[in-house]
């Protein structure tokens, strides 16, 4: 009851989040989803939930997707994540989590210090870091940080910052899933209501992060995507 209860209550911050960030279903669920079923299950799980929640976002913001950065860097992803969800069973995830962790606290701090905003990632290097983040989701779930990292150096503004981003992880979760469930789907029977929930959660947050996004100024929402980027790279860290 109380595991069922934290699923549910993370699973409305996960959506909150993600509406703000673009990102973080996969990052804040994932892991304490694998305390129940394993992380290999619990990516898959995760993933349905991050797909309902993800297309309702998306289904809000789509007038905001800037189509350039969707096309060049969502093929690069959905590419990526396609991979990493062949192979996510065969690597060792506590390496690939100190890899990303740290990965995400540059990210961050980068964010918050203003350093992210001078970088700009253009021509072959959008496709490798777009790549790169579908390649992470597939894996271990965690897409996102990597993939908003990358997506600040094309100067967005927050909506079509969140927009993009949201239309770059659909794309990454059309790839992956289909394998998920020809690879996993037995598993992911037994705990349906636990994905039901996670699922319900995350509409809400999503639809409740909305409001929020709406009263964020440029600056704010920015500070806020790096702190998002520094907590949970840090909590990566500390769980492995």
């Amino acid at each position: 009851m109380i595991f069922t209860t934290s699923l549910a209550l993370i699973a409305l911050v996960a959506g909150a989040v993600a509406s703000l960030a673009g990102f973080g279903i996969g990052s804040l669920l994932t892991p304490l989803l694998a305390l129940k079923t394993g992380i290999g299950v619990a990516v898959a799980a995760i993933a349905i939930a991050h797909f309902i929640g993800t297309s309702l976002r998306f289904f809000i913001l789509r007038a905001s997707v800037n189509k350039r950065v969707l096309l060049s860097f969502g093929l690069a992803s959905a590419a990526g994540g396609l991979t990493g969800a062949l192979l996510h069973n065969t690597f060792n995830n506590s390496l690939l989590g100190v890899i990303f962790g740290c990965l995400l606290i540059i990210a961050g701090v980068s964010e918050i210090t203003g350093l992210a905003g001078k970088i700009q990632i253009k021509g072959p290097l959008s496709w490798f870091s777009g790549a790169l983040s579908g390649l992470f989701g597939g894996l271990v779930g965690n897409q996102g940080g990597i993939r908003s990292a990358a997506l600040t150096g094309f100067n967005l503004g927050k909506d079509e910052f969140v927009a993009t981003a949201t239309g770059i992880a659909l794309m990454v979760d059309f790839a992956r899933i289909p394998v998920y469930l020809a690879v996993q789907g037995r598993e992911l029977i037994p705990i349906w209501y636990l994905i039901t929930i996670v699922t319900i959660g995350v509409i809400v947050g999503t639809l409740f992060g909305k409001r929020i996004l709406q009263r964020l100024s440029q600056e704010a929402f920015t500070k806020t995507v790096g702190v998002v980027l520094f907590g949970i790279g840090l909590l990566i860290l500390i769980r492995i």
